[in-house]
């Protein structure tokens, strides 16, 4: 009878247990799963090919122009050419540096590098504009005794020793002075090697 009482309060407090447990478990908050955005970090490319800027010449001149490239760290630059095309016609081709006039070209920088042991490259086509800068004009042609208003100072050779003056508005011989050149100003004229008149 002893035995029977005993094993009736052992299981009324294993079902206690169980069932404060499951109370336990049942007032237990549920944390609600939050999603997580892992934004992986840009990785920088191995080359940086960079564009050539425009040029500008004067007359003739030609502007020279070179590959512009920037590499990672661990990144060797084993070479790095040029190849330049206007229109079909193919200018240069794998060039360390060209020398171009005005024009507009297509431009190809080819680059090969190395990651370790291992051998890449890498290319990239760019338009290219050189242009012609634009002379400032200093003097005109003139008009019998006359010259245009906006360029009043005239030069002509003159004298017994062919001396090349410049007459100014207001000087005693600049109404009958018939002029080769027309300047915008007396520096202008100096510039191409006319000097004051005394008169």
């Amino acid at each position: 009878m002893k035995s029977f009482t005993r094993m009736l309060t052992a299981l009324a407090a294993a079902a206690s247990i169980v069932f404060s447990g499951a109370a336990v478990a049942a007032a237990a908050p549920v944390a609600p799963t939050q999603a997580i955005n892992v934004v992986a970090a840009k990785k920088a490319p191995a080359i940086t090919i960079n564009k050539i800027a425009n040029k500008t010449v004067k007359g003739s001149a030609k502007a020279t122009i070179k590959p512009s490239v920037k590499a990672a760290k661990g990144v060797k630059v084993t070479s790095k050419v040029l190849t330049v095309k206007q229109g079909k016609k193919t200018v240069a081709k794998n060039k360390t540096s060209i020398s171009l006039k005005a024009g507009t070209y297509k431009v190809t920088t080819k680059v090969n590098y190395k990651i370790g042991k291992k051998k890449l490259s890498t290319s990239k086509t760019q338009t290219l504009v050189i242009t012609k800068a634009k002379v400032k004009k200093t003097w005109a042609a003139a008009k019998g005794k006359n010259c245009p208003a906006a360029y009043p100072v005239k030069g002509n050779q003159t004298g017994s020793n062919k001396e090349w003056k410049y007459h100014v508005r207001g000087g005693q011989f600049y109404s009958i002075t018939v002029p080769e050149q027309c300047f915008k100003t007396t520096s202008d004229a100096r510039k191409a090697g006319y000097r004051a008149s005394k008169r």
